[in-house]
């Protein structure tokens, strides 16, 4: 009996263990006319899928019409288009750069880190019905190792980067983010970030577009739209985004 627990732990111990490195991949593109009937106006979305084609999380999901219109992310999330911790907003009013931020977990409560290994981004366009929409996808590796990838252009897709940042120390975006305090939020003019070795500050719009960076943690809003913002935090520890409404 003792041998046979032996081995049994033997071989348990030979069982891979599968790395979940932390960090933050972005993924940014431009899109233009796939000559549909409502353009410019047009819906987009860019999700993750694992190496088997499993949806893993939605980065970006904008459309005010009909969401069966973009028919491939319909089918990866089975119709219940998974917006959990996306950038969202209504149609698009004209085309244009989107960037999507993946934190590298999935859609689990709590959320938890997906493992390491081969990853596929997909993007979708519509500026129209039926079969107007247009698909891109690439792989990329989600490791221990930095990467950034410049895909080749697509049909109504250009100036596609990814790069995937891990993050060393092994604190996730969501436990780093409850390090870090911003506030007042919703703030009428003026923000702070409240923490310990904040590098910089990036301040962008909801697409993604970036408005400026500062090293200093008070930021003054006094001369943006009202609207919600995003605060890209860079710190020792690594890099998380936060939520900021201008009011």
């Amino acid at each position: 009996m003792k041998k046979c627990l032996l081995a049994f732990l033997f071989i348990f111990s030979l069982a891979p263990v599968r790395a979940q490195t932390t960090g933050q991949l972005t993924v940014t593109v431009t899109t233009s006319t796939a000559g549909g009937g409502y353009k410019p106006k047009s819906d987009d979305a860019i999700w993750i899928e694992d190496s088997s084609g499993k949806f893993v999380k939605t980065l970006v999901g904008c459309t005010s019409g009909d969401k069966s219109d973009l028919t491939y992310w319909k089918a990866a999330t089975t119709s219940t288009y998974n917006t959990v911790d996306a950038v969202t907003s209504a149609t698009r009013s004209s085309y244009g750069q989107r960037t999507g931020i993946w934190n590298g977990t999935n859609t689990a409560t709590p959320r938890a880190v997906v493992t390491d290994g081969t990853y596929t981004v997909k993007i979708e366009m519509t500026d129209g019905s039926g079969s107007t929409g247009k698909l891109a996808a690439f792989t990329f590796t989600k490791g221990p190792l930095a990467v950034t990838l410049t895909p080749a252009n697509q049909t109504v897709f250009s100036n596609i980067t990814a790069q995937w940042v891990p993050v060393a120390t092994g604190i996730d975006e969501i436990k780093l983010s409850d390090l870090y305090t911003a506030y007042p939020n919703p703030t009428t003019s003026t923000l702070f970030i409240n923490g310990l070795d904040i590098k910089e500050i990036e301040l962008c719009t909801l697409s993604g577009r970036s408005i400026f960076k500062t090293p200093e943690q008070r930021i003054s809003l006094r001369y943006l739209p009202k609207g919600i913002y995003l605060a890209k935090v860079k710190t020792g520890k690594g890099i998380f985004t936060k939520k900021i409404i201008k009011e």
